[in-house]
């Protein structure tokens, strides 16, 4: 191989890498953007809200002193044949 042909090859290698660290730094950046909280749309807001909920229930639980129904195995219907 000449020097024209390593040159040649050098720079693909170098675009390649170029262009699929470009692509790990693009999903990084929109990933880490689903993790900040933004008016609602996003996961961050999402599992805020879930969070809040789940602690109104709890609350609600046990201000009525309720305990919550566990099935056991006698009571499910998941070893039933049709």
């Amino acid at each position: 191989m000449e020097l024209q042909d390593w040159a040649a090859f050098f720079v693909a290698i170098f675009t390649l890498i170029g262009g699929f660290a470009t692509a790990v730094r693009w999903m990084v950046k929109h990933y880490l953007s689903e993790l900040k909280p933004n008016s609602g749309t996003s996961l961050k807001d999402s599992i805020n809200r879930l969070e809040i909920r789940v602690d109104e229930i709890a609350t609600i639980l046990m201000t009525q002193n309720v305990k919550p129904k566990r099935k056991t195995a006698s009571s499910c219907d998941c070893n039933k044949k049709e």
